[in-house]
């Protein structure tokens, strides 16, 4: 059965604490995130050797195999987006469709412990990348097609959420 794809804006996580999983982005900064990312990546081995890592929990949500898988590429790509706003000014970037990646990249069929070997290296990349940033380099920015903005810190920030809130996901799971 197909996931209902995720319209929603995400962008309020900067600005209020996320009910779901507890992130408050008021609690953090940019030079956190590095360590806050390595966590992250560290945690979902451990998720892709449970026996039902690829059963839906019901019909409208992913797997803990497809969460790991969209974590994985969300590390990618947002380190792909973090090296554009340090070496372009003010760049708009690439649009990714996750819904459609998901299906066709069938991160449910993916073996799961290549993701966990890939969700650590996507994550340790990501998070040396951060770590790289220079001190006068955090202001720069950088935008989606949808007109969201962010410096490359509130990025961080933001960014930050989606994995600790993925995490969440499937260990709130019965």
């Amino acid at each position: 059965m197909p996931i209902i794809p995720d319209s929603k804006n995400w962008t309020w996580v900067l600005e209020r604490p996320c009910a779901e999983c507890g992130f408050d982005a008021a609690t953090i900064t940019e030079h956190e995130v590095a360590g806050i990312v390595r966590a992250n990546a560290a945690a979902w081995p451990a998720v892709l050797e449970r026996a039902d890592v690829a059963v839906r929990p019901d019909g409208s949500t992913w797997s803990g195999l497809e969460y790991a898988a969209h974590v994985r590429d969300v590390f990618r790509l947002y380190r792909s987006r973090l090296l554009l706003m340090l070496a372009k000014d003010d760049p708009m970037y690439p649009n990714w469709d996750q819904d459609e990646t998901a299906v066709v990249e069938r991160y449910n069929e993916q073996d799961p412990a290549t993701v966990a070997t890939e969700i650590v290296e996507a994550g340790s990349a990501l998070a040396d990348a951060f770590d790289a940033v220079p001190a006068d380099s955090w202001h720069r920015p950088g935008r989606r097609s949808d007109g969201a903005r962010f410096t490359v810190a509130s990025f961080a920030v933001y960014l930050a959420h989606d994995p600790t809130h993925h995490l969440w996901d499937v260990r709130a799971r019965p």
